[in-house]
């Protein structure tokens, strides 16, 4: 799909404009400092856009002050006293430097045990430490796809992870693979839960309007809240910068 971009400013906001082959407009704010961007049909000009932004200045500022107020966490140097996040609780770091296998373990529910290679730098540790994230994310991924399947009524081909610098998760629609940000692993499972619920229900409604919202609904009564706590939890710099 061919995507031209430009940017346009709409009372003081800088604007991404990106024009697809698509039919409908979609106005998103993102993190870390809440930039807007919309997908736009090749056919809209910048003044038709420029209203549509108008229109919605209002939920636009409140996306903008909500990533303001989110607390942030400073890119992990992966030393030794560093707080770091497992299912959305806050453990402090404890680098061991050992021979043999590099691994990680949970201590008292309150010390993430690291041990490295001797030497290693922040990259190597930080490596060691997104691979156990990876595993344990992916072991909790097939009860909780097999218990949506049947709750939704979808057929998921493929849950893949991945780094993901804007989205905390994203569907192929025709092939009915989901993507979800390894960042997930920090989250509450609550949140993780309401991701993988978000995008298996665009297996039903592509687009986020009044049917997928009263979709989400009826099989997640309390997504919202579940939105709402993910996005009130850290943010980890390194993964959502531009």
């Amino acid at each position: 799909m061919t995507t031209e971009r430009n940017h346009i400013e709409v009372s003081g906001i800088s604007v991404e404009i990106r024009r697809k082959a698509i039919k409908n407009l979609h106005v998103g704010v993102y993190p870390p400092d809440g930039q807007v961007r919309v997908a736009a049909p090749q056919h809209l000009d910048n003044e038709a856009i420029r209203l549509a932004i108008v229109s919605r200045l209002s939920w636009i500022r409140r996306q903008q002050q909500g990533f303001a107020r989110q607390q942030r966490q400073s890119r992990r140097e992966m030393v030794t006293g560093e707080s770091h996040y497992v299912d959305g609780k806050r453990y402090r770091l404890d680098v061991v430097e050992q021979p043999g296998n590099p691994r990680v373990r949970m201590v008292n529910n309150a010390t993430l045990w690291l041990r490295v290679l001797p030497d290693s730098d922040a990259e190597a540790r930080r490596g060691v430490l997104e691979r156990w994230y990876r595993r344990r994310l992916k072991a909790r991924l097939p009860a909780l796809v097999h218990y949506w399947e049947q709750e939704i009524g979808v057929d998921v081909a493929d849950v893949r992870i991945k780094k993901m610098k804007t989205k905390w998760g994203s569907c192929a629609i025709e092939a009915r693979r989901i993507w979800l940000n390894l960042e997930l692993a920090k989250k509450p499972p609550r949140c993780l839960e309401y991701i993988l619920v978000h995008e298996m229900v665009h297996l039903l409604e592509r687009h986020h309007n009044d049917r997928f919202r009263s979709l989400m609904d009826r099989y997640m009564p309390d997504w919202r809240l579940r939105r709402d706590e993910l996005n009130q939890s850290p943010l980890a710099k390194e993964d959502w910068d531009y």
